[in-house]
């Protein structure tokens, strides 16, 4: 089965635990999903005044880790329309990956969180997703099959280019049950798709 790295940062939270549920759609596959973060690039005392959240779980990876999965997910809230420097930072540090091209031919897929719904959700995945091609990588969304994207009674995240989900501007927000359900589909539909390109 195939191996699939979660990779997320994460300020406030929302994006952790998005990217459970995406390793969680990944595991009902029978594939081995593995959950990590990029370092924290902002001084201790400066995250904690702005309460970021600062107890997370998932091991800090370190960019060789990439080469070791079959598929990588990344995701990261949104800064302005784009990722955040958090995870650019850490893609940028890949280029010994993309001189062996140790990622071509490899799954890539995203996931992000905005503060409104037209807060640059899908700028934001593109962003990521631009990355991931220049690695070579086989781009996988979030297709119109997870029907929850096309819910219009409630505030929902979804973009055939990823699962997201829409914070608030103070951040209260916490992804729904919809936001959840998008990415447990993602990981899902990554996880299969990657077996069928490993198998």
């Amino acid at each position: 089965m195939p191996k699939i790295l979660v990779l997320y940062y994460s300020a406030y939270g929302h994006i952790e635990a998005m990217a459970e549920h995406i390793a969680e759609g990944a595991r009902s596959t029978g594939a081995t999903a593995d959950v990590m973060r990029v370092p924290e690039l902002v001084p201790d005392d400066v995250a904690r005044a702005q309460h970021f959240k600062l107890d997370q779980q998932a091991p800090i990876a370190k960019p060789d880790d990439l080469a070791n999965y079959d598929a990588v997910i990344v995701g990261t809230g949104t800064r302005f329309g784009r990722m955040s420097s958090q995870m650019a930072s850490f893609l940028d540090q890949t280029g010994g990956l993309w001189m062996k091209g140790a990622l071509v031919g490899k799954v890539g897929s995203a996931f992000t969180s905005t503060a409104s719904q037209h807060g640059g959700q899908e700028t934001t995945l593109f962003s990521i997703i631009t990355n991931l091609l220049h690695q070579g990588m086989v781009i996988v969304g979030l297709p119109y099959a997870f029907q929850g994207q096309l819910k219009i009674d409630e505030v929902s995240g979804g973009s055939p280019y990823g699962a997201t989900t829409i914070t608030g501007g103070n951040g209260a927000r916490q992804p729904s049950d919809n936001d959840f359900a998008g990415a447990f589909f993602q990981g899902k539909h990554v996880a299969e798709i990657t077996a069928k390109l490993v198998g």
